[in-house]
């Protein structure tokens, strides 16, 4: 049911209900096109803005396509140890260390790409892997976002700056919070 509802959502096709029913609508909304996948410059392909979003707009819906074994660059971490892959698009958006995007967990524990800054259409959709990720080590070492503010290298949630993290309180995955709470925990009674 999901993977149909989200086709239907990323290419903006009108959503079909079978018998009477009203057309399906995820948390009171019906995502219509609002970004494509183009190349951008210097890494790749990357997903654009084809419409304006405001902040706190849900910019895209995340859907898990399947549970991983372990982590790697396209994978998502929904709790301590547990990865997954989000389907369509989602896999497709770049890293910013000043990211118009933030993260929000939805009622299936995949994550929405929420707007933080106004997204002009043109305009490349970002988020901070650090956001979703509590430790990164798959990329190369310098990062390539060129943001005026870069950390000069894709960091994990672990590795960011108190004052970055605060910058993105609400629109990090629930978890990293978790997690850093119990690794001050452990500093307290000294453990680590």
């Amino acid at each position: 049911m999901l993977l149909p509802l989200f086709q239907c959502l990323l290419n903006g096709l009108p959503l079909l209900s079978s018998g009477s029913a009203p057309p399906i609508r995820l948390r009171g909304y019906i995502m219509k096109d609002g970004f494509e996948l183009r190349n951008s410059s210097g890494k790749g392909e990357g997903i654009f803005a084809t419409k304006s979003f405001t902040v706190g707009d849900t910019v895209m819906i995340g859907v898990i396509k399947e549970v991983l074994n372990g982590n790697h660059s396209h994978a998502s971490q929904v709790g301590e140890n547990k990865f997954v892959l989000h389907d369509g698009l989602v896999t497709k958006v770049n890293h910013s260390c000043d990211p118009n995007c933030g993260v929000r967990e939805n009622e299936t524990g995949a994550h929405n790409f929420v707007a933080i800054k106004e997204i002009r259409v043109n305009e490349e959709i970002t988020f901070d892997y650090a956001m979703r990720n509590y430790i990164i080590d798959y990329f190369p070492q310098k990062c390539m976002c060129g943001s005026e503010g870069c950390r000069g290298r894709i960091t994990g949630w672990k590795d960011l700056p108190d004052k970055k993290k605060k910058a993105y309180e609400g629109f990090e995955a629930p978890y990293l919070l978790e997690l850093d709470a119990r690794g001050s925990c452990a500093k307290v009674v000294g453990y680590t």
